[in-house]
Formats: C-alpha cells, structure tokens, sequence
C-alpha cells in the first residue's frame, strides 16, 4: 500500500501544515491596505454636530468669518472690517491673523446657491493655511 498511512514503516503521516499559501494572501492584503491607506484619509475633517444647533456664546476673540457668495466670491469678516479678497489672498490673511491672535474660531458662511466644491475646495484651502476645525454658519429656519 502507498500513499501516507503506509503501515511498513518506512514514512510516517506528514504532521506539518503548509504556510506558503498563507503568507501569500497575507502579502497580498499588505499590498491591498498599504495602496488604499492613503486614500483613506484625505478631505476636509469637519466637526459635524450631534444635536440641534444652539447660538454661539459670546468669545473674546472676534472669529474669523469667512462668506462665499452667489457668484463664487470670497470675504474675509473680522469684527466690523470685511473685505473682498482671492482664495490665495484669504489663505494669507488667515495664516497671518492666527499667528497674531492663536485660537480664534474660524467660521465659514457660505450661499444655498453656492457649488458645494467650492467649499469644500475652501475648506481644503483653510486647513493648509493651518485652521484645525472650521465652523459652519447658518441661520434659523424662518417659521410660516
């Protein structure tokens, strides 16, 4: 008789399992996670709130508001002083006025009307210039 379970004595059963395959599906899934890792966290990260919003206290600090209007054209609004000013212009002016005065909000009023890639890609804009979370504004539902 051949085979495994000869009983000549010659061989005995083979008692080992073969790992080659599993190494190769582990290498496999190595490849797979460290290509789609990456990908995986870019975008904007956003604080999105749990419940209803509630108004915002009175800060000390002014925040930085910056608005996007119908046509697509940026403001930058600190206290009363608002100024119209290009994407790269904004990024600036933002770095600057976080380096003057750390840990002002930062808040982003944007148009119904507006593309939403384009606050997104403004959003993109302030987290390179170094704001860590960004607010968003918007007003109350009007009743009637």
């Amino acid at each position: 008789m051949q085979g495994p379970f000869n009983r000549s004595g010659k061989s005995k059963p083979m008692g080992e399992i073969n790992v080659v395959p599993f190494i190769d599906v582990m290498l496999v899934l190595l490849v797979i996670f460290m290509i789609t890792a990456p990908m995986l966290t870019q975008g904007v990260q956003v604080e999105l709130p749990q419940v209803s919003s509630q108004p915002i206290d009175e800060q000390e600090n002014d925040p930085i508001i910056i608005s996007v209007d119908s046509d697509g054209g940026y403001f930058i609004t600190l206290g009363e002083d608002s100024t119209s000013v290009t994407l790269d212009e904004m990024s600036q002016r933002v770095v600057a006025i976080l380096q003057r005065r750390p840990g002002t909000p930062v808040m982003v009023r944007g148009d119904r009307n507006v593309a939403y890639g384009q606050i997104v890609v403004l959003m993109s804009t302030l987290q390179g210039a170094g704001v860590a979370n960004v607010g968003l504004l918007s007003e109350p539902p009007q009743d009637g």
